[in-house]
């Protein structure tokens, strides 16, 4: 396993669409285990491939239960309800903006060694399922807010808010 670099937005290649994983080999699962360890590092809620300049259909995203799970080739097959939060990125460090995301997503996907599974989230998880599977298709949450907040904006407000 080893740390990958995070690309940051202005790289090109977190503006292009990713291509399928066709082999499920031991590329594949280096690359599962590096995204993993450079998710963990980064203290992040999910990692796609392309984040680290692999242009192919693979993120992970920690579920509930502050587990990784890995999805390859994954799409978004339901979605239910509707929630509005700041979200951030590890590709566009330091900036926060208010997103509107499904409340429930459900993602089928396969796992590393191509079997296909459905696995579905809640909150911060369908908002991690949505923000990661866009990355796929070259889109960052920036196009979805109409403001980027700093670290420090983002702090205050949260202050104010636990204040009232």
């Amino acid at each position: 396993m080893a740390l990958r670099t995070i690309l940051t937005d202005g790289d090109p290649a977190l503006h292009k669409a990713c291509r399928p994983v066709t082999n499920f080999d031991g590329r594949l699962h280096d690359l599962l285990d590096d995204l993993k360890e450079t998710l963990a590092h980064a203290n992040g809620a999910g990692l796609a491939a392309p984040q680290v300049g692999i242009l192919r259909r693979v993120v992970v995203v920690v579920d509930a239960e502050d587990k990784m799970l890995e999805l390859v080739n994954p799409e978004l097959i339901a979605q239910e309800g509707e929630q509005e939060g700041f979200e951030g990125c590890l590709s566009v460090p330091g900036r926060w903006g208010v997103v509107t995301r499904p409340m429930k997503a459900r993602v089928r996907a396969q796992d590393r060694n191509g079997s296909f599974f459905e696995v579905e989230g809640e909150g911060i998880v369908a908002r991690c399922f949505c923000h990661e599977l866009e990355h796929l298709d070259g889109h960052l949450f920036t196009e979805h807010t109409d403001r980027l907040y700093t670290t420090e904006e983002l702090d205050a407000l949260m202050e104010e808010q636990e204040e009232a």
